[in-house]
C-alpha cells in the first residue's frame, strides 16, 4: 500500500532496512522505524492544529507503544489519548501527558485508582456504570475528573469489537444522571470513527458518527454545559484537520499520520507527513511452483498489501491474499518472472497499513536519517519493551550500503 510512498519520499529508509537485516542487526518481522521523519510529522500536525486553534492527543497503538518514539512525537504533542490501560502506562513513563483514557478501551474498574492519579485532562465513559466508577474514584482522590461521553455509533459507521456508547435517543436522560454525580464534570463528546479517507481518492471525510457528535454536543449544551469538547478522532492528519475545524472539532487525535501512512498518503505524495517505518522481513523457503513464502507475524488483516521489494535483484512481486482468520506463519509472494531466482535467507521489504500492538513484530528504532548519519538504537517488542536485552539509546550504525531507489544493490 505505502511501498511506492516510500520509495519515493525516504528511500533511505528503506536501504538502511535492508542493510540492518543483511548485517544480522535485525530479525525477520521487523518494523523499522525513521525516529527523524516521526518527530518531523508530529511537529507538522502541531503547527497545523495550532494555525485552526484545534488541540491534538496523539495515539501510538500503530507504533508499537515504543518510548523512543513517544518522547519525539511528545516534543511537539505533548498530550495523548491512549487507547487502553497498558498503553497509557507505557506514554505516561515515557514521559508524555495524558489526555485522554478510555477510548476505544474502558479504564477497567480495578484500574481507576493508578490511571486516574495520572490526572488526564479526560476520561472517555461509554455508560453510567463507567461514569459512576470513575466519580467514585476520582472523589476518593479529591477532585473533580472531566469526562467525555462516549456515543453510540451510526448504524454501519462502526467497527466489529468497537460497539458502545450512549444513543444520541438517550443524552438526555444520561446527562441528567450523570450531572448528579459528584467528582466528575461532563466536558463534551467523542465518537469513533468520524473521519475516514475515501476509499477512491484518500479524501478525508466527514462520517454519520462526526453529526452524531455535533448534536450530542448541541444537546448538552442546551443543558447548561459550556465550554465542551468534541474529539473526532480516526484519519487525523494535516489534510483533515482543516475539516475539523470547519465542522467544530476542538480536538483531532493524530495516528498514521505521524508516521505517513493514513490512506491518502499512498494516493498523494504531496502530503506534508513523510513514510516513516519498513516492514522487513526475509524468504524462508520457496514452493515446488515457484512461489517464495516470507516469515510472518507482522501482518495486519487490514493492511492492504500490495507487492513486495526483494532489494538483492529488485524485483517487486505481489504479495497474496491471505485470510484474517489464519495465523500469519508466511506469507506467500507470487512466483518470479522465469529465469529470476530467489534464494531462502533473501531480505523482503514491504511498506501497508499496520498496528504494531497487536503483532509479534520487532521494532527497531533508528536516527540520524536526516542528517545521513543513521544509528541503530534499540530493538522493542510490540509492547515497547527492550527486546533480547537489547538496551535503549545504543546499538549499531547501518553501513553505507549502495541500494538505490529501485531497491537494486
Amino acid at each position: 500500500m505505502f511501498l511506492d510512498s516510500l520509495l519515493a519520499r525516504n528511500p533511505r529508509l528503506a536501504d538502511v532496512a535492508a542493510d540492518l537485516h543483511r548485517r544480522g542487526e535485525i530479525p525477520p518481522d521487523t518494523y523499522v522505524m525513521d525516529l527523524d521523519a516521526v518527530g518531523e510529522n508530529a511537529a507538522v500536525l502541531a503547527g497545523e492544529a495550532e494555525r485552526l486553534g484545534l488541540g491534538l492527543w496523539f495515539v501510538v497503538k500503530q507504533i508499537g507503544r515504543n518510548p523512543e518514539l513517544i518522547r519525539a512525537i511528545a516534543r511537539s504533542i505533548p498530550a495523548y489519548a491512549a487507547i487502553d490501560a497498558d498503553e497509557a502506562r507505557t506514554l505516561h513513563a515515557a514521559g508524555a501527558r495524558a489526555g485522554n483514557l478510555g477510548h476505544l478501551v474502558q479504564i477497567p474498574h480495578r484500574a481507576l485508582p493508578e490511571l486516574l492519579a495520572l490526572r488526564p485532562e479526560t476520561v472517555t465513559v461509554y455508560d453510567l456504570d463507567n461514569a459512576r466508577a470513575v466519580s467514585e474514584q476520582a472523589r476518593a482522590l479529591g477532585f473533580t475528573q472531566d469526562i467525555l461521553i462516549r456515543l453510540e455509533g451510526a448504524e454501519g459507521a462502526v467497527y466489529p469489537g468497537q460497539e458502545g456508547g450512549v444513543p444520541l435517543d438517550g443524552l438526555d436522560a444520561f446527562a441528567h444522571e450523570a450531572e448528579a454525580l459528584p467528582s466528575v464534570r461532563i466536558a463534551g463528546v467523542t465518537a469513533f470513527p468520524c473521519v475516514l479517507c475515501d476509499p477512491a481518492t484518500g479524501a478525508p471525510e466527514p462520517t454519520p458518527n462526526f453529526d452524531i457528535a455535533l448534536k450530542a454536543r448541541d444537546l448538552l449544551a442546551a443543558r447548561g454545559h459550556r465550554d465542551l469538547k468534541l474529539s473526532a478522532p480516526s484519519a487525523t492528519s494535516a489534510a483533515s484537520l482543516p475539516l475539523l475545524a470547519r465542522l467544530g472539532a476542538t480536538h483531532g487525535e493524530p495516528g498514521h499520520a505521524l508516521t505517513g501512512t493514513t490512506p491518502l498518503h499512498a494516493r498523494d505524495l504531496s502530503q506534508p507527513e513523510r513514510p516513516a517505518y519498513v516492514y522487513v522481513t526475509e524468504v524462508a523457503h520457496t514452493l515446488a511452483d515457484g512461489r517464495p513464502a516470507v516469515f510472518g507475524g507482522g501482518f495486519y488483516p487490514r493492511s492492504h498489501i500490495r507487492s513486495a521489494l526483494l532489494p538483492r535483484t529488485g524485483q517487486r512481486l505481489a504479495v497474496a491474499e491471505a485470510p484474517a482468520e489464519n495465523i500469519d506463519y508466511y506469507r506467500l509472494l507470487e512466483a518470479p518472472a522465469s529465469g529470476a531466482r530467489v534464494s531462502a535467507g533473501e531480505t523482503a521489504l514491504l511498506a501497508f497499513r499496520t498496528q504494531v500492538f497487536v503483532t509479534r513484530s520487532t521494532v527497531a528504532v533508528v536516527e540520524g536519517l536526516s542528517s545521513g548519519t543513521p544509528r541503530l538504537t534499540g530493538l522493542y517488542d510490540s509492547r515497547g519493551l527492550p527486546r533480547n536485552g537489547a538496551p535503549p539509546g545504543g546499538g549499531a550504525r547501518p553501513g553505507d550500503g549502495t541500494q538505490h531507489r529501485n531497491g537494486a544493490l
